[in-house]
Formats: C-alpha cells, sequence, structure tokens
C-alpha cells in the first residue's frame, strides 16, 4: 500500500490479510474460487501478495504462520494514527492483539479484537 493521490481515505477497509499455516493451499484455494494470484512485490519472507485479476497491485496478503499463530482472514482499515486507535479501541471494550509495529518501509499496523471477539486490523500507509 502506498501513501498517494489514490491512497483509501482514513475509515475505510483498504487491505485483507489471510494468515494460514498452509500457503500453497490458500494460494491454489482463493485462485480458484476468485482468481486471486501472487502479486511480484512481496515485502518480507512468509509473505505474499494477492491481487485481483485484471489489476498488478496488491489487494491484500498472505501471511504464512507456520503453525504460529491462529489461522485468520481479516480485513484492514486505513487509519491516521495506529496507536490512537487501538487505545481508542480499549476504552469501547475491545482488545488489542498486536500492539503496533512500523515495518522498515516505514507501514505501521495493528491487529485488534471487537467487543465480540471479531478480530481485524488497523495500518497506515507509509509516508510519500
Amino acid at each position: 500500500m502506498t501513501n498517494d493521490s489514490s491512497a483509501p481515505a482514513p475509515g475505510t477497509i483498504a487491505w485483507f490479510q489471510i494468515g494460514t499455516d498452509d500457503p500453497a493451499a490458500a494460494r491454489e484455494f482463493y485462485g480458484d474460487l476468485f482468481g486471486w494470484s501472487v502479486v511480484p512485490g512481496s515485502p518480507a519472507p512468509g509473505y505474499d501478495f494477492l491481487g485481483y485479476p485484471g489489476q498488478d497491485r496488491a489487494a491484500g496478503g498472505i501471511a504464512h504462520t507456520g503453525g504460529g499463530v491462529e489461522n485468520h482472514a481479516v480485513f484492514m482499515v486505513v487509519v491516521e494514527d495506529v496507536a490512537a486507535v487501538c487505545a481508542q479501541a480499549e476504552q469501547l471494550g475491545g482488545k488489542v492483539l498486536v500492539p503496533p509495529i512500523t515495518t522498515p518501509a516505514g507501514l505501521t499496523f495493528a491487529h485488534l479484537l471487537d467487543r465480540s471477539g471479531n478480530r481485524f486490523g488497523v495500518f497506515r500507509p507509509p509516508s510519500a
């Protein structure tokens, strides 16, 4: 995700992540079901970017969990301040599962639970 004029507005769902201990099976399943495919440019080993048919940019990704994290599928919401959203979520009865992390490329993200136990994520794209 880049921070440019086509970047989604804060408060919108702009990414998905599928965490799995069997990334090959996930790539095959979602590829066969929706036509999603691996897009070049993975940010790190153990993470595959996925794109929609007819698009050359990533719309989501597959995190290889290696069994160390529960399998999951989450939507990711763009926010201006990841730490502030984490604090507000806790005040509203949510829980922070993965506290804010900033990647070497400048992307900041966190994973949370809502009051019903649904997992979701928030992120701030790197500055331009």
